[in-house]
C-alpha cells in the first residue's frame, strides 16, 4: 500500500484501531507518521468546517491551543503558496518565543526538511512554495496598518495589552487587511479572561466565529499527571480554577466594587521607574486555621498613580511564617514603611513584626467600618483611571472582584484577605495625603 493511501486508511479507522494499526509499523513508517498531525490531534484542535471567517480556541492552559494553530499555518503555508500570514502575539518577544521557536510553535512543529526559513531581523518566515508569514506586536497596532494577509494566527489575545484600547485596535487593524484571496481567515488562540475584545468577540459567535472550548483535563495524555493533580489540589475550584484549567469565561458579580473590565483597563506592563513611597500592605491572619495572610506591595508613582506591584499573600501561615514574608516583601521592594491591621491585637501583631526583623516603621491601623466600606474609596480610584497592576494578580482581583457594594463578599475563600491587604496600602498612599495648598486667584 502506497504511503498517501496508508496515511487515509489510518485516518479513516477508528481511534482505538488506529492506535493498534501504528504499533505495526516500521521504524521509517513511524518516524514519517509523526509529523502527519491529523493522526494524533484532537477533534478538537482541527479546523472545523462550515464557512467560518474567525475561529477561536477558548481554552485552558495546557489545552494543546499553540499546537493548534501551529499545526493550521503549517497546513495553509503548505498548500496555497499565495498565503500572507500575520501570526500576531502580545509582544514580539513572545510571538517568535511560542508561535515560532516555541516546542509547539512552527519550527518545532514542521519536518526538518520542510521547514520554513526564519529571519529575525524581518520577522519572516518563508516556505519554499512561497507562502510567507509575519510576525506582529498586539502592543504596537499601528505596524498591522497597512499590510495585508490572507490569514492571520493571534495568540493569547486576553492578554494583548488593554491600555488605550491597543488591543481592540490592533484586533480591528488586523480585520481592515484581512483581505487577500478568495477566503481570508483567522484563528485565534486564548485562555479567556474578562477583557473587552474578548466579550466583543464573543458576541459575534455564530455571525462568522466558530468557537472551541476546552478544559486542560482534554489534553491528560499528553500531561504530566502529577501537574494536573497539584493543579487540581491548589485551586480547587476557584475562580482561577474555572478560567485557567476550565477555559470559562468568569463573569462579573452584579453589585461588585470591582469588574474585570475595570482591572484590565488599569493594567500596566511594568512598575515606574521612579517611586516616591512604596508601603506593605498586610492583613494579618485572624485564626491558625485555614485564613490567610494578606501582602500587598504598592507604590505612590512620580506620576501620581498608585502602583500594585506584587501580592506576595501567605495561605495558612504560623505567625513566624507570614512575619517572614512581609519582611521578604519589604526588602526585596525596599518598601519605605508597613501598614498592617491591628484589629486582631495590635500589640501581638507589632510584635510579631519586630520579631521578624522588621526595621522600617510600622503603622498600626484599625478598622471601624466593614471591609467593603473601607473598599469603596479604592474601588472609585480605580474607576477614574488612577491606579495601576504592574502585572498579573489572579487571586487578588479575584477577591477584588468579590466584594460587594454595600457590604458582603462573594469571593474565593472566606475572606477577602489579599482585597484588604490592597485596601490598607492604597489608602495610606492616596487617600491619607495631607492636603496640598492652593492658592486660587480670582
Amino acid at each position: 500500500m502506497r504511503r498517501s493511501k496508508r496515511l487515509q486508511f489510518l485516518l479513516d479507522l477508528p481511534q482505538d484501531e488506529r492506535l493498534a494499526a501504528l504499533r505495526n509499523l516500521d521504524e521509517a513508517e513511524r518516524t514519517a507518521f509523526a509529523w502527519h498531525w491529523r493522526l494524533w490531534a484532537r477533534e478538537p484542535q482541527v479546523a472545523p468546517g462550515g464557512d467560518w471567517r474567525t475561529w477561536l480556541i477558548l481554552a485552558g492552559r495546557g489545552f494543546g491551543k499553540t499546537r493548534a494553530g501551529s499545526e493550521w499555518i503549517r497546513e495553509i503555508a503548505t498548500t496555497d503558496p499565495e498565503a500572507h500570514i500575520a501570526l500576531v502575539g502580545a509582544s514580539l518577544g513572545e510571538a517568535r518565543a511560542v508561535m515560532v521557536e516555541g516546542e509547539s510553535g512552527i519550527l518545532g512543529t514542521t519536518p526538518p526538511r520542510r521547514r520554513p526559513k526564519f529571519e529575525p531581523s524581518l520577522r519572516r518566515l518563508s516556505w519554499p512554495n512561497g507562502a510567507q508569514a509575519t510576525l506582529y506586536s498586539a502592543g504596537e497596532p499601528e505596524s498591522l496598518r497597512g499590510p495585508q494577509h490572507s490569514h492571520a494566527w493571534c495568540d493569547e489575545i486576553a492578554k494583548w495589552e488593554q491600555a488605550g484600547d491597543r488591543a481592540q485596535a490592533a484586533w480591528d487593524n488586523l480585520l481592515l487587511g484581512l483581505r487577500l484571496g478568495e477566503c481570508p481567515r483567522l484563528l485565534a488562540t486564548t485562555t479567556p479572561r474578562a477583557v473587552p475584545l474578548l466579550r466583543r468577540l464573543l458576541a459575534e459567535e455564530g455571525d462568522g466565529l466558530a468557537v472551541t472550548r476546552g478544559r486542560t483535563e482534554d489534553n491528560a495524555d499528553n500531561l504530566p499527571g502529577r501537574f494536573l493533580r497539584d493543579m487540581r489540589r491548589t485551586f480547587g475550584k476557584s475562580q482561577l480554577a474555572r478560567q485557567e484549567l476550565d477555559g470559562e469565561l468568569v463573569a462579573d458579580i452584579p453589585g461588585a466594587l470591582w469588574s474585570r473590565e475595570t482591572i484590565e483597563r488599569c493594567r500596566s506592563d511594568a512598575p515606574p521607574a521612579d517611586c516616591a513611597r512604596i508601603v506593605v500592605g498586610v492583613d494579618p491572619p485572624a485564626s491558625a486555621n485555614g485564613d490567610a495572610c494578606g501582602i500587598v506591595v504598592a507604590a505612590l508613582g512620580g506620576d501620581g498613580l498608585g502602583h500594585v506591584l506584587a501580592d506576595a499573600s501567605v495561605a495558612r501561615p504560623s505567625p513566624e511564617r507570614w512575619a517572614r514574608a512581609v519582611a521578604n516583601a519589604a526588602a526585596e521592594w525596599r518598601a519605605d514603611r508597613v501598614v498592617a491591621e491591628a484589629n486582631q491585637g495590635g500589640a501581638m501583631v507589632e510584635s510579631v513584626l519586630r520579631a521578624a526583623d522588621i526595621s522600617l516603621p510600622v503603622k498600626l491601623v484599625h478598622a471601624t467600618r466593614g471591609k467593603a466600606a473601607r473598599a469603596e474609596p479604592v474601588a472609585a480610584l480605580y474607576e477614574v483611571g488612577r491606579v495601576r497592576h504592574a502585572g498579573h494578580f489572579p487571586q487578588l482581583e479575584d477577591e477584588l472582584c468579590g466584594l460587594m457594594a454595600g457590604g458582603g463578599y462573594e469571593g474565593p475563600g472566606r475572606s477577602p484577605d489579599r482585597a484588604d491587604a490592597l485596601v490598607w496600602a492604597l489608602s495610606e498612599l492616596m487617600l491619607n495625603r495631607p492636603a496640598r495648598p492652593r492658592v486660587w486667584v480670582g
